[in-house]
């Protein structure tokens, strides 16, 4: 799907088939003309997607001979269909007052909006609706919807009544453990509402969460947070803490990932013999995953645990090679830091993804915290690093070095240049 599932773009308020035919011509012509910025000027028609368009208009129509099926292709899947019969077919629909995609769309909008009149109305009008799927790729359900994860970007919003919206579409008989087919397949609604910032936000995650269970929701399933997750583990990896805290305590499986995430230390200690040797339960790279988990979410006693059972403390985490100290770096977590650079985690290891050192992840922590992170935790954290031998690139702190939104944050900041500085001669 273009590029990412949710990024497509909107309709237009009144759309039909001739205008996005046009538009389909257009970008052939724009192929067929050899121009080098041809494509990019195209492109340039939708400037917050201008790159990704341009990229994937390049791809598909360098390969396909400017074709206008090619195009037609382009087109669909910059809107959430994956074919253009399937778009044409929604326009179509669209068009037609009254019609079943004309009114799911209708149901869709109240949905995010929090418009529960509008929403009782439709389905009093087509009952169907309750279980009715989207035609876009990811064939989603209004209870989907209301997730605010996983279908289109512009429409996850979560309105200040999503509980009263879930429970609407339930009464109206809305397939709780509907899956859907964003992040690999099998997504439920309570794993798309787990794992979603929108809620969180909101303040509504945790009375979503419970009206799904309330209802039925069963907290065991194989791939409802997205990408082959259990719950805990899909929120770990979203950064959901909260949430996967709560999913845990309410029964949700644990494995030995979610459970350092989480700090479950008895349940972390059960993997293990007592011995302290890995039971044939969980393997090395689980137990690895499990130290990283641990690292980001601060949980110094499972750390300290999987220390003294032999983790390597410069166990490479993942195959973008990042540590437990770049985890623990980011999330602000300065115990961590300390104990970690107390057993000689190597300060200025570089992973492969981003070329980042436990610092500079540090510093991006500070400068973009998580949600509900302070970013006054971070002072401690770069200033242990820098103690540490961390190498700080001297255009940070040099008064004249290029202006960026970096520098000027950290102008603005004198205890973050107090810290970096902390030690140099």
């Amino acid at each position: 799907m273009f590029p990412n599932p949710q990024d497509v773009l909107p309709l237009s308020p009144h759309p039909n088939l001739e205008q996005y035919e046009k538009e389909a011509k257009d970008l052939v012509s724009a192929c067929l003309s050899g121009a080098p910025d041809a494509l990019r000027e195209w492109a340039a028609r939708w400037p917050e997607h201008a790159p990704q368009l341009e990229a994937f208009a390049r791809d598909t129509l360098t390969s396909r001979h400017c074709a206008l099926t090619s195009a037609q292709y382009v087109i669909a899947r910059m809107h959430g269909f994956d074919s253009w019969p399937k778009f044409s077919a929604h326009l179509d629909g669209l068009g037609r007052a009254g019609s079943p995609i004309a009114n799911f769309e209708a149901a869709a909008e109240a949905v995010v909006t929090g418009d529960g009149a509008g929403l009782e109305r439709l389905i009093r009008r087509q009952p169907s609706l309750a279980r009715a799927r989207s035609a876009r790729v990811h064939r989603a359900t209004l209870l989907h919807y209301a997730a605010a994860n996983g279908v289109e970007n512009y429409r996850q919003t979560t309105p200040p009544n999503a509980v009263a919206i879930v429970e609407l579409l339930l009464a109206a008989g809305a397939e709780v453990d509907a899956e859907a087919d964003m992040y690999g397949g099998g997504c439920t609604t309570l794993g798309l509402v787990a794992t979603s910032i929108h809620p969180e936000r909101a303040g509504v995650q945790n009375a979503l969460l419970q009206t799904l269970i309330d209802r039925g929701a069963a907290l065991d399933h194989p791939r409802g947070a997205g990408n082959n997750h259990l719950y805990v583990g899909g929120c770990l990896a979203n950064g959901r803490s909260a949430a996967a805290e709560f999913l845990a305590a309410r029964g949700a499986p644990l494995d030995l990932e979610g459970a350092a995430g989480i700090g479950r230390l008895d349940a972390v200690q059960s993997y293990f013999d007592p011995d302290g040797r890995l039971k044939p339960t969980a393997t090395v790279e689980e137990m690895h995953a499990a130290f990283g988990s641990a690292c980001a979410y601060g949980r110094i006693a499972v750390v300290e645990f999987l220390l003294d059972r032999g983790v390597p403390v410069d166990a490479t985490l993942r195959r973008d090679g990042q540590m437990g100290l770049h985890a623990a770096a980011l999330g602000g977590h300065a115990a961590v830091v300390a104990l970690l650079l107390d057993h000689r985690a190597p300060v200025n290891a570089v992973e492969d993804r981003f070329k980042g050192t436990p610092l500079t992840w540090g510093l991006h922590g500070w400068s973009d915290p998580p949600y509900g992170t302070p970013s006054d935790r971070y002072y401690d954290v770069i200033s242990r690093l820098v103690r540490a031998g961390a190498v700080v690139n001297p255009r940070w702190i040099d008064d004249t070095a290029a202006d960026t939104p970096f520098r000027r944050r950290l102008q603005a900041d004198p205890r973050m240049r107090a810290a970096l500085t902390e030690g140099r001669s």
